[in-house]
């Protein structure tokens, strides 16, 4: 994107501010991993830097694993502007029997948008010993409960909770969507 996409607005709100505040209405305790700290600082959160520099996404949860007070820690990317605590809470919900719950879509996992326990630390680990840093690495290592798309879309119908600015493209068509008032209803909820 050429710059942090944590602040790339969105219907005149930073990205980032989305995601913080669906998080603020659901958990007591936030914890922000970043590798630009002062860049966070206006936020009531944790911030810490990654444990592990240069080990992406899943150096990132291993950090904010290892610094969580709780058992199970929800994971989000901060670039995910139509979360729905709704959702978040049914995943929450599910994690008594599971090391780690996610969602499952047709398009495929979202280990950015899941709930991981302290149990995945040391297999984390591990995988990053080896370099191995996709975060669906660690699924085999752990006990997973799934998270179908027949079970979410009867809380998120379209999935939107799902979307993210990974590109370019992806801010315009966000932007087009917003403009052409499909998600208004959705971004009022904010």
């Amino acid at each position: 994107m050429g710059q942090n996409k944590a602040f790339i607005q969105v219907g005149g709100v930073r990205l980032f501010d989305y995601v913080y505040g669906k998080c603020q209405e659901l958990f007591p305790e936030i914890i922000i991993v970043t590798n630009q700290p002062q860049q966070f600082s206006e936020y009531q959160a944790h911030i810490v830097l990654d444990e592990i520099p240069g080990t992406g996404s899943l150096g990132g949860l291993y950090t904010g694993l290892i610094k969580a007070s709780n058992y199970h820690t929800f994971c989000v990317a901060c670039d995910m502007p139509f979360l729905q605590t709704e959702l978040i809470t049914h995943l929450t919900e599910k994690r008594f029997h599971y090391d780690v719950v996610i969602p499952l879509t047709g398009e495929g996992l979202e280990p950015l948008h899941a709930l991981y326990s302290k149990r995945c630390i040391e297999p984390i680990k591990k995988l990053l010993e080896r370099g191995e840093l996709k975060i669906t690495k660690l699924l085999p290592e752990v006990q997973v409960g799934y998270c179908k798309e027949e079970e979410m879309k009867k809380i998120d119908p379209f999935l939107t909770s799902f979307t993210n600015v990974n590109t370019k493209k992806d801010l315009l068509m966000i932007q087009r969507m917003l403009k052409g008032g499909q998600w208004i209803e959705k971004l009022e909820a904010y």
